[in-house]
């Protein structure tokens, strides 16, 4: 398999590209998100890291790339440390710092089942580590990302993991979410998700008047489908949406 296989891509719209790691599974594989900007772009998300990334991106933007961790797990931050600046909450920067395959979910989460065929040559999955990648920079609630003529708000949404943040443009209605929600089971039972505090940020999220949400799996979406996946979560753990 080369490196060229890996990867996939595909146009979002608004100056937003999708790319995916073709040869996982799909709960397996996050969806890497490029944002172009006029001063610099912004990539959201690294994926597992197993092939590298940085080649594919240099392949579509000549600008200088601001690499966001949505969160600290296995599947979002393996490519991090292919990037120069790189960006994620306080709560989570020792996992980009130190990761390890516990504080990265690489336990139990990587298994030889997420391939679609066989494991690439030498990659041996009971072993796998993603690289220390310390940020260039963390994030706050409230924080914001300027590309130069694109703005982004991060908003902090923990419960999911601690440090879990999604990423709001407001001139576009486009929403990052990440893996506080997407189109598929959602996972609050991570060693450190706290549920009280996912049905709290989901709360938060069902106010942001969103018009297409890129999440971290799956397929995006538009404002009725987040208000229906929020409402269902939240009516799962006993409480109705604000």
């Amino acid at each position: 398999m080369s490196e060229d296989d890996w990867y996939s891509h595909e146009s979002a719209g608004d100056g937003v590209t999708l790319i995916w790691e073709s040869q996982l599974k799909p709960f397996y594989r996050c969806n890497i998100w490029h944002v172009r900007g006029r001063d610099r772009d912004l990539l959201i998300d690294s994926g597992m890291g197993i092939s590298p990334l940085a080649p594919h991106i240099a392949a579509i933007t000549e600008r200088p790339v601001l690499a966001v961790a949505s969160h600290g797990h296995v599947d979002h931050i393996g490519g991090h440390h292919e990037f120069a600046e790189r960006a994620v909450h306080a709560a989570e920067a020792s996992t980009l710092a130190f990761p390890d395959r516990h504080n990265t979910i690489a336990d139990p989460y990587m298994t030889e089942a997420m391939f679609l065929g066989a494991p690439p040559p030498g990659f041996v999955v009971a072993t796998y580590c993603v690289r220390p990648a310390p940020a260039t920079r963390l994030l706050a609630e409230g924080d914001v990302i300027d590309l130069g003529d694109r703005v982004f708000e991060v908003l902090h949404l923990p419960g999911h993991s601690p440090g879990s943040i999604a990423l709001w443009e407001a001139a576009t209605g486009i929403l990052f979410s990440g893996d506080t929600v997407y189109d598929g089971p959602l996972i609050d039972d991570f060693h450190h998700s706290v549920v009280e505090d996912y049905v709290a940020s989901m709360e938060r999220l069902r106010r942001i008047p969103a018009r297409i949400v890129h999440a971290g799996h799956f397929a995006s979406f538009g404002h009725a489908r987040l208000a229906a996946l929020i409402d269902e979560y939240v009516a799962s753990k006993g409480r109705s949406a604000d």
